[in-house]
């Protein structure tokens, strides 16, 4: 399966093969990504979807024995290639995972860590960007009064939201989000999609759910993965509606997986 860029791709993986050690996990994998979207992948335990989505920030590089063929481009620009620079990628495609990790800080640390990791230390600028970022996870009303509490005081939701401001507050373009609501409750779930509707207004967001519900409401675009190939991928209500394969249908309606 092929995939040719449009002038609005952001990501585009091409003809990607992944292997961690001797097994191989993904094959042949084309995807296109546009930009100021949100693209889910879906698919059953083990299909690939989280391997691709770690390899499109080169998380899986952290992994000791894994290989990759194939191109994986941001901008056109292919983030494997020899020189490309990892703190640079990191910055540009951020990352939320399944469960909430914020650091045993204060509320204002968790946002103001990536900022002074780049270098800034300027006192007023470290507090906009983290009203900012707190204002556009949706958490600035919640925390205001608590910044210089512990983030560990939060609830799994409040933290979830703390890791999305967090992850902005580098400044990305992309926000790979890996099953970020599987641990929260139904009122913390529906906050988590809200934010995601308003975040894509400015940002490509990618998204990992096994969620069928979630994939349907969130995103504009779907992916949907088996045992390490993608089946197919388009429009989300063509996917879900109109679906190509049998096999998507099958799982889409819940006859396995």
């Amino acid at each position: 399966m092929t995939t040719t860029p449009a002038p609005a791709d952001k990501l585009l993986a091409s003809r990607v093969d992944f292997w961690y050690g001797p097994k191989q996990a993904l094959f042949d994998v084309s995807l296109a990504v546009p930009a100021r979207a949100v693209t889910a992948l879906i698919g059953p335990s083990g299909c690939g979807k989280s391997t691709l989505l770690r390899l499109l920030n080169r998380m899986n590089d952290l992994i000791d024995g894994t290989r990759m063929t194939g191109k994986v481009t941001l901008d056109g620009r292919d983030i494997y290639a020899a020189g490309a620079s990892l703190v640079d990628l990191r910055r540009r495609v951020g990352m939320v995972f399944q469960k909430s990790n914020p650091f045993p800080k204060s509320v204002f640390e968790n946002v103001a860590y990536g900022p002074r990791a780049a270098g800034v230390s300027d006192r007023a600028r470290l507090a906009d960007t983290a009203e900012r970022c707190l204002r556009q996870a949706a958490l600035w009303d919640e925390v205001r009064d608590r910044l210089h509490a512990s983030a560990l005081e939060l609830s799994g939701g409040q933290q979830q939201r703390l890791c999305i401001a967090r992850a902005l507050a580098t400044g990305p373009e992309v926000l790979l989000m890996d099953e970020p609501c599987s641990a929260l409750d139904p009122k913390s779930t529906q906050a988590v999609e809200e934010l995601i509707g308003r975040l894509k207004r400015d940002y490509t967001i990618v998204i990992v759910t096994h969620n069928m519900q979630q994939a349907a409401r969130v995103s504009d675009r779907t992916a949907f993965f088996f045992e390490g190939r993608l089946v197919e991928s388009g429009a989300t209500e063509q996917v879900f509606s109109r679906p190509a394969h049998k096999q998507t249908e099958d799982y889409i309606t819940g006859r396995f997986g």
